[in-house]
């Protein structure tokens, strides 16, 4: 795997209290040999580097499929991205969203928060009543609303 750059600390940007993060959502398929401990692997794996490489975020895991919310440094997550692309865990990757907002982190806590799918509203709710900034309350929504409509539903999928 690639190294990744530098990690910067959540340094507010000049003239603003807040710092600039970039932030992705993905989605991708589980290959055939990922199993409930293969899971539990890559929970460990995330934990040992994001934190090291200034990303959080929360995986979710269900009916086969993967949905991460990643943020961070941009070339980091940039980085990690690359990666995962490259990973035959991962299958079918798709890229639902990405931004880079001056905002405070989402999830500033877990350096990767695996997520079982029926919590998932719950995690979302709970992170956006406590939401201190408009662009986290945007994030949030934005996750809520493909929630809502649908886009997750796999996740709910039982495993075959």
């Amino acid at each position: 795997m690639s190294r990744f750059p530098f990690v910067p600390s959540d340094e507010p940007i000049p003239g603003h209290p807040l710092p600039l993060l970039y932030n992705l959502v993905y989605c991708s398929t589980a290959s055939a040999a990922v199993d409930a401990a293969a899971v539990d692997e890559i929970v460990a794996q995330a934990r040992r580097n994001n934190a090291a490489h200034g990303i959080t975020g929360l995986l979710v895991f269900g009916g086969g499929v993967f949905f991460q919310w990643l943020e961070g440094p941009r070339d980091n997550v940039s980085q990690l991205f690359t990666n995962l692309r490259k990973d035959p865990r991962h299958q079918s990757i798709v890229l639902l969203s990405e931004d880079e907002e001056i905002r405070e982190r989402l999830f500033p806590a877990w350096d990767m928060e695996l997520v079982e799918p029926p919590q998932i509203r719950d995690v979302l709710e709970d992170a956006l009543d406590s939401a201190q900034d408009a662009g986290n309350e945007k994030a949030l929504r934005r996750m809520l609303e493909q929630l809502d409509a649908g886009a997750l539903r796999m996740l709910q999928q039982p495993l075959p």
